[in-house]
C-alpha cells in the first residue's frame, strides 16, 4: 500500500428537511386543524481514528464527503427522517486543519477518538408547531437549515516511540532492517527512502518500541532542498531521536551539525528531545580513523557516541537499550496519575 501522509478534502453536512403545511380533513371529525410534521435533521460528518489504518491513501480517490439530506415533513404529524451521518476513518496520529484559516481543528492521537467536522442542518418546523389560540389555521412552515461545508487538510504524523534522522545514505534503512522485521529499500545511493518506514524493535518480554525511519535531510531542507522538512512532523511525537552519522564521511562532525541545524530550523521542540548519536558503517573504517571520528563527533555533540555496524550486527544491543530507556521513561510518565487526582482519590 502506498504511504500518503497528507490529503486535502471537502466535507459537507446534510441540509435539514422542510416542514410541512397540512390540515386534518377526516370525515366525521368535528374539528380539523394543522397537522404538518417537522423536517428531519441533516446528516453529520464525523471523523474517527483507528489503529487499522496507517496511511491516508483512501482520500486520494475520495476527496468529497457529503452527508445525507433530511427528509421533508408530511401530513398527519409525520416527521421527516434524519439524514444519514457519515464517518471518515483515518489513522491514529492524524491532524485535521482548516484549509482557509490553518487552524488545527482536532488532533486524533488515540484509537477510537472521534470528532464532528460538520453539523447537519436542523429540520424546519411544520405548521402544527405554529398553532395557537389566535392562529388556529397557520399556513406557514419553516424550511430546513442548510448544512455546513469546509475544506480541510488531513496531515498524518506517525506515532512512533523513536525516530531515525541523518543525512541521505547514513545507513538508516539498513539499521532499521537489522533491528526489526521491516524491509525498507536499501541501496548504495542517497534518497532510497522516499517515505517513512516503521519497524517494531523487540528487546525482550515487555520491551518493545516502534522505530520510524525518515527520508534523509540535506543542508537547506528548511528552504525546500531535497525532500525538505515535509516528513519531520513524524518525529514530533517521538520520545527520542536516534541520529545516525556515516563513519566513512570526510567530516562526521559537520554532518552532525547540518542535521541539528535543520532540526532547529524546523522547530516544534525537536532540538529539545533526547538524542542518541551513533556512527554507522564502522566495519568499513580502520580503528585509528574510527577513534578519531568518534572523538571529533563527541566534541561536536557533547555526549557519548555509539559505534554500530548494521551489516555485521555489532553494537546494536547497547544502542537500542539506551534508546529504550527514553521510551520507557515517557511511557511511565504517561501512565502516572495526575497529582491532583491522586491527592483527591478515596476508596469510599
Amino acid at each position: 500500500m502506498k504511504f500518503l501522509d497528507q490529503a486535502k478534502i471537502y466535507v459537507r453536512s446534510g441540509n435539514g428537511g422542510a416542514g410541512s403545511v397540512s390540515f386534518r380533513r377526516e370525515k366525521y371529525i368535528e374539528f380539523g386543524g394543522p397537522n404538518g410534521g417537522d423536517g428531519g435533521r441533516g446528516g453529520h460528518v464525523h471523523i474517527e481514528a483507528t489503529d487499522d489504518l496507517n496511511t491516508l491513501i483512501d482520500f486520494r480517490y475520495r476527496q468529497h464527503a457529503k452527508a445525507g439530506t433530511g427528509g421533508h415533513g408530511m401530513g398527519r404529524d409525520r416527521s421527516g427522517a434524519s439524514g444519514e451521518d457519515i464517518t471518515l476513518m483515518v489513522p491514529v496520529g492524524t491532524q485535521v486543519i482548516d484549509a482557509e484559516t490553518d487552524e488545527m481543528l482536532v488532533d486524533l492521537a488515540k484509537d477510537g477518538q472521534r470528532a464532528m467536522l460538520a453539523r447537519g442542518g436542523n429540520g424546519g418546523w411544520g405548521n402544527a408547531r405554529f398553532k395557537s389560540s389566535t392562529n388556529q389555521a397557520p399556513r406557514n412552515a419553516n424550511p430546513g437549515e442548510p448544512g455546513e461545508e469546509r475544506t480541510i487538510w488531513l496531515r498524518l504524523k506517525v506515532i512512533a516511540d523513536a525516530g531515525l534522522v541523518g543525512l541521505p545514505n547514513a545507513g538508516k534503512s539498513t539499521f532499521l532492517a537489522a533491528v526489526s522485521a521491516a524491509k525498507p529499500k536499501q541501496a548504495d545511493y542517497p534518497f532510497t527512502t522516499l517515505h517513512p518506514h516503521l519497524g517494531v524493535v523487540d528487546l525482550g518480554p515487555g520491551e518493545r518500541f516502534v522505530l520510524a525511519d525518515l527520508p534523509g535531510l540535506i543542508e537547506g531542507a528548511a528552504d525546500g532542498a531535497g525532500l525538505g522538512h515535509r516528513f519531520l512532523g513524524h518525529v514530533e511525537r517521538c520520545a527520542a531521536i536516534l541520529h545516525l552519522v556515516d563513519a566513512t564521511s570526510q567530516d562526521p562532525a559537520e554532518n552532525y551539525r547540518i542535521i541539528r541545524g535543520e532540526l532547529d530550523a524546523y522547530g516544534e521542540g525537536l532540538t529539545d528531545k533526547p538524542e542518541i548519536v551513533a556512527l554507522t558503517k564502522c566495519e568499513t573504517v580502520g580503528e585509528d580513523n574510527l577513534a578519531a571520528a568518534k572523538a571529533e563527533l563527541e566534541s561536536a555533540c557533547g555526549r557519548t557516541v555509539f559505534l554500530v555496524s548494521s551489516v555485521a550486527r555489532q553494537g546494536l544491543k547497547p544502542l537500542l537499550s539506551a534508546l529504550y530507556q527514553h521510551v520507557d521513561a515517557r511511557r511511565t510518565s504517561e501512565r502516572a496519575p495526575d497529582a491532583d487526582e491522586a491527592a483527591g482519590w478515596s476508596p469510599l
